[in-house]
Formats: C-alpha cells, sequence, structure tokens
C-alpha cells in the first residue's frame, strides 16, 4: 500500500469528519497559492501593536461633530450662490464622483444653507472644538487628532467599502486594512484570532478576499454563552470527543510533515483548526464582563439602556486587545445604509446616535490609558462621508464625500491637535486633503509594516491602494 496515499486519506478523512470541512473546502485549502506568506515580523520598529477601529456608518455630520461651521449659521436659509463662498460650488473645485446608480437622487447639490443643529465648545488644554453631541469624547481631546479634510469618490454607501478598502465599490474586491493587519503581522495569541468583527458587518461583509478565508474577520455576538456560531460542539459530539479527533488530526499532520514536507501554506492553515477549538473557551472568557468592576462597567456606560450596547463592544474590544488581538473592527450603526444617515430628522437622529457612543468611546480611551494600553493601541473613529452644508427638506443633510472628519488617537499618534481643514461651508478638503487610505498607510506605519512588501503574485495594488502617511499627526 503506498504510505504517502494512505496517510494524505487519513488525514482528509479526520479532517472532514472532526472539524466538518466539505471535501470542496479541504481542497481549497490544499490547493491554496504557493506564494512565500509573510513571516508575521515588521518591517521596521512599530510604535502601535493592535488597531480598535469604531465605524459610524451611514455619514456623520462633520460640521456637527468635530469641525465647526459658525458660516452656515450666519447665512443660514439662503443659498450658497447668496454668500461669498459661492465659489465652492464652481465645477472646477469640485472632485469628480463615480456614481454607481444612474440618476441617484443622493449627492445632489443641495443650496439652501441649513444652520448647525448643535452648539460647540472648546476642550481640554489643546481647546480644540467639538460638539455638544459629544462632550465625553471632547474630554479626551488631548489624547487625539481630529483630521478634518478626508475626502472619497464614493456619494453612496459603497463608500463603506471604499474606506475599509480604498477601492470604489465599482471596482473588484481588494482586502481591507483589517485583513492586510491580519496578513502581515504575527499572532500575538494562541487562543484567539488577530482580526475581529464585533456586532453588524459593513456593506461588503467581506475583508479578505483574494487573501483568501484565513485572514477573514471572525464574527463575534456579545453573548458569552453564544458568541461564535460555531462555538458548541454539534452533531451530538461532546468537547472530549473533539478534543480526541484533533489530537488523532495533529498527530497525523506531524507524521505527515516529518516524512512528507508539506506546503507552509497548508500547515498555516492547519493550525486554524486548532485555534478554532481553543476559541471556544477564550472567546467567552473574554466576554465575561463579570470579571470587570462596578466602575469600569459604568465607565463603559454599561449601567445605561442607551449606551450600554455600544458600551458593551468596547469592552470586549479593550479585553480582547489586552488578550492579544491585532485588529479589532466594530460597526455603529444598524439598517442597510446605516442608522447615521439622517436625510430628514438629523437633528433627531444624530442626538440619539451620539449619545449612544459617546461616553462608551471616551470609557474606552480612558481605560486603555489607565492601564497604559493606550499607547501600542491605535483607536479609529470613522465614517464613510460627511453630511451637506445645504438642507435636504426640511431638516436633513444628504451625503457628502468632498470633505469631512475622523480621528485617531494612541499608539503613536500625536494627541490635541487637528490636520487639515474645510472651506467656511465646509464643502470641499482644501488644506492637505487625505484619501481614505491615508489613514491605512498611517495605521500601517504605526504598526511597521510597508505594505509594498505585502503584494500577493497576480494582484497587483495601485499607487493609491498604498496612501500616504498623515505625518503631522504622527508623534
Amino acid at each position: 500500500m503506498n504510505h504517502d496515499k494512505a496517510c494524505s486519506i487519513s488525514r482528509r478523512s479526520v479532517l472532514q469528519s472532526a472539524l466538518g470541512f466539505g471535501t470542496l473546502a479541504l481542497n481549497g485549502i490544499i490547493a491554496a497559492e504557493k506564494h512565500v506568506l509573510p513571516d508575521g515580523q515588521p518591517h521596521f520598529t512599530p510604535k502601535a501593536k493592535r488597531v480598535i477601529w469604531l465605524f459610524m456608518r451611514g455619514g456623520v455630520s462633520h460640521m456637527e461633530s468635530f469641525d465647526p461651521k459658525p458660516e452656515l449659521n450666519k447665512f443660514a436659509g439662503k443659498s450658497i450662490g447668496e454668500t461669498p463662498y459661492k465659489s465652492v460650488l464652481d465645477p472646477s473645485k469640485i472632485r469628480k464622483l463615480r456614481i454607481p446608480i444612474k440618476g441617484d437622487a443622493n449627492g445632489h447639490t443641495r443650496t439652501k444653507i441649513f444652520p448647525m443643529q448643535t452648539g460647540f465648545k472648546k476642550y481640554g488644554q489643546s481647546g480644540i472644538e467639538v460638539s455638544d453631541w459629544f462632550p465625553h469624547i471632547g474630554s479626551c481631546i488631548d489624547d487625539i487628532a481630529v483630521i478634518r479634510s478626508m475626502w472619497t469618490s464614493d456619494n453612496n454607501h459603497g463608500a463603506q467599502v471604499q474606506f475599509h478598502s480604498g477601492r470604489h465599490f465599482l471596482d473588484p474586491r481588494v482586502p481591507t486594512i483589517g485583513a492586510w493587519i491580519n496578513y502581515g503581522l504575527g499572532s500575538l495569541s494562541d487562543n484567539l484570532p488577530q482580526f475581529i468583527n464585533i456586532g453588524p458587518r459593513f456593506f461588503d461583509k467581506k475583508d479578505a478576499h483574494y487573501l483568501g478565508p484565513a485572514y477573514e474577520a471572525v464574527n463575534l455576538k456579545i453573548d458569552p454563552e453564544n458568541p461564535l456560531d460555531y462555538a458548541k460542539p454539534g452533531g451530538g459530539m461532546t468537547a472530549a470527543d473533539q478534543r480526541k479527533n484533533l489530537e488523532l488530526t495533529n498527530k497525523l499532520n506531524r507524521l505527515a510533515a516529518e516524512q512528507y514536507p508539506l506546503d507552509p501554506v497548508i500547515e498555516a492553515r492547519i493550525k486554524s483548526y486548532e485555534l478554532a477549538y481553543r476559541m471556544q473557551t477564550a472567546v467567552p472568557d473574554a466576554l465575561d464582563f463579570k470579571q470587570e468592576s462596578a466602575e469600569t462597567q459604568k465607565l463603559y456606560g454599561l449601567d445605561q439602556q442607551e449606551t450600554r450596547a455600544f458600551g458593551q463592544q468596547l469592552l470586549a474590544a479593550r479585553r480582547f486587545s489586552e488578550r492579544g488581538v491585532r485588529f479589532i473592527q466594530i460597526m455603529h450603526g444598524d439598517g442597510a445604509a446605516g442608522a447615521w444617515d439622517n436625510h430628514s430628522g438629523l437633528k433627531k437622529g444624530h442626538t440619539k446616535l451620539s449619545r449612544q457612543v459617546d461616553l462608551p468611546t471616551a470609557g474606552l480611551l480612558k481605560d486603555l490609558n489607565q492601564r497604559g494600553l493606550l499607547k501600542d493601541t491605535i483607536v479609529v473613529f470613522a465614517t464613510e462621508f460627511g453630511r451637506t452644508p445645504g438642507s435636504q427638506g426640511a431638516d436633513g443633510r444628504d451625503h457628502h464625500s468632498f470633505g469631512f472628519s475622523v480621528w485617531m488617537a494612541g499608539g503613536g499618534i500625536k494627541g490635541g491637535m487637528t490636520n487639515g481643514a474645510t472651506d467656511e461651508m465646509g464643502y470641499h478638503a482644501v488644506e492637505d486633503p487625505h484619501y481614505v487610505t491615508d489613514v491605512h498607510a498611517t495605521i500601517n506605519h504605526l504598526m511597521g509594516i510597508d505594505p509594498h512588501k505585502l503584494e500577493v503574485p497576480g494582484h497587483k495594488r495601485l499607487e493609491k491602494d498604498f496612501g500616504h502617511p498623515i505625518r503631522e499627526i504622527i508623534a
């Protein structure tokens, strides 16, 4: 009998029966591409070890969050053409958009000026203005760098894909920043995945694409009893049975590796099966908030109904980050487009939503700081675009991709500063404009990654995919 064939059959049969992989899935793993994988080491000395990525789905209004525009109040009710700033509508200044749907109502020019729906206050030693909807984040402003000059080329919610991957929704899908971090850096934990998503997903619901399923985010729910859809052995199999099968699988793997060396890609994928088993214990433990003090739970807003859900997600993010997870992705705003998409009722909608995220987000920053984790943890607070200076209907704002705000903190970021600017109407990014991949490039730089060294054969990346680190905000 051919020993090689027998060994191969044994490994296949055990993998399929013990772990529930079908023949096609297993063949897909074994037929993985044979290029050399990254060695898991940073390309240069990093300033950060991990990223907590907070994304507000739908489009947060920049002029009612982190970029005050008092001229909107001064000229409220007038058209932009009646103001000293009518040049913002000059066609030569309008960035070219790619419209996915012909005749789409989103992104039309809204010329009747809509006043700011909330006030602003200066915070911290830096004196940066933050809106009254985000007072708790304002209290942390000296740890935050606000980037007021972001832009995208998609004025619809496909911009959620663009902000994560750098590519327009009409383009072929490419990996997101979280997947690249997962692909490029080695593991900090033997018991947890390096890339997790907590809560609802964004528009595309995928991250790794051509990098392969091994680099996808693992989706988790805030439920210690059942955080993973596959966390409990099925088919009548007990945990002990599953452990025995995995031990047999590992024994066969070692035998095959010794006598018939395997492709390193295959070995890396098979190791993930053992990780899946260990996650069944490690993930529920990370989500056991009873281990946290009442003071800490209050810091995240777990004692209040309106902040509890997001607060639990952020507390989980901190617990996962200190256990070695590299990239933690959290989306806020349910619904197809995202709850922040307030084409009408902006004041009511943004007031409600900001109350849900403001206290927990500040709690996360303060907790990370107190534990000494903020210095090597990058926190990103982002959205796919801003809102128009002009009104949509009586009390809303439309999508606006020409200029908006995001912020970053921790992990080598210089706090208490702003970078870039929009014009007086909040219409265009006019000072240090940054395409979305500049945020990715800043993260890569702080994590010690040269993205040019992570090329995958057959998938040539464009120069815009790499972006440029925002040097002004790097400490």
